[in-house]
């Protein structure tokens, strides 16, 4: 089983028109609400793929209460630990090239006493099966910056291991807790690294700067460049093909889910987390691929060797 923890779950409403003109009344051609938060989509991945999971996230108020409903239909085994607010609504604009704009809101004020009955409820749902447990995404106001590294201190503490997908304060302080995994995107590494990244040599110096600061392996997310796993073997890079990209919304999440459930290392798991994402790219707002999407056959890994690729700007 893989767990994961949301403290700062959504419900994400895709609305698709035909373009974003600032200032003008849009018609949208569709829309549609998916539960939402990083460790929830990666919990919705892994159901889709018939994966157990459990996805534990903060609750609050009829929002959250909806976002518990859509994920039952979605067969995702949930453990809501209950907050005092609203569960945030995330808007997503998406236009028919794959231009995506998003707007988050910042989530319900949580405080120390939540934060202690999430790594309780946490740790709590997980048994003698549970492989991994994953926590994602951004804290909600008021959440301690250490709270990741409080998972990754307990969740080790009990023999199980740790995947974190954030940004930030809070990835910056669990590195130091020694995660078996950290998942940044190109801009969440640069900005933890501390310079930028605008070659495949500087993801990787990157990456070992993370590891050296307490990550054991690097699985950084690269846009359209594919993606980059560096670990005690070294760096491996791969990509996989997309025909028609849809949303990139919930792409970097299915690849994290396909990473652990293929046992999150090696060069196995990298070409299936890149299989897992590219197929999440081809569909609409923040859906999860079903087995039905993903096309392994177009995933290539090869060593990380051409240091001077230029990485394409805005991913």
């Amino acid at each position: 089983m893989i767990v994961t923890m949301t403290p700062n779950p959504s419900l994400d409403l895709t609305v698709e028109v035909d373009q974003l003109r600032r200032g003008h009344v849009l018609r949208a051609e569709r829309s549609h609400l998916d539960p939402g938060g990083k460790g929830v989509n990666v919990s919705r991945a892994l159901a889709a793929h018939g994966r157990k999971t459990t996805a534990v996230f903060f609750a609050a108020g009829a929002e959250g209460v909806r976002l518990t409903d859509l994920l039952d239909e979605q067969g995702v085994a949930v453990q809501r630990v209950p907050v005092s607010g609203v569960t945030r609504t995330n808007l997503t604009l998406a236009e028919p090239d794959g231009t995506v704009t998003k707007l988050n809101l910042p989530g319900p004020v949580c405080g120390e006493t939540d934060g202690d009955a999430i790594l309780d409820a946490v740790l709590a749902v997980c048994d003698a099966s549970t492989e991994w447990i994953a926590g994602c995404g951004s804290l909600p106001p008021g959440a301690a910056a250490d709270s990741y590294a409080k998972l990754v201190t307990r969740a080790r503490a009990a023999g199980v291991q740790v995947a974190v997908d954030s940004s930030g304060p809070a990835l910056w302080h669990c590195l130091s807790a020694r995660p078996d995994v950290v998942k940044p995107n190109r801009e969440e590494l640069a900005e933890c690294a501390g310079f930028t990244v605008p070659t495949l040599g500087a993801a990787v110096r990157a990456a070992d700067e993370l590891r050296a600061r307490g990550a054991r392996a690097v699985l950084a997310s690269l846009g359209s460049d594919g993606a980059v796993l560096v670990d005690e073997h070294g760096a491996i890079h791969g990509e996989a093909a997309v025909d028609a990209a849809r949303s990139s919304v919930g792409a970097g999440d299915a690849l994290l889910a396909g990473f652990l459930a293929a046992g999150g290392g090696g060069r196995a798991a990298l070409a299936t987390a890149l299989a897992w994402g590219a197929a999440a790219t081809g569909l609409a707002g923040s859906r999860m691929p079903t087995p039905a999407d993903v096309r392994r056959i177009d995933v290539m890994i090869h060593p990380a060797v051409d240091a001077d690729r230029v990485l394409e700007e805005g991913r």
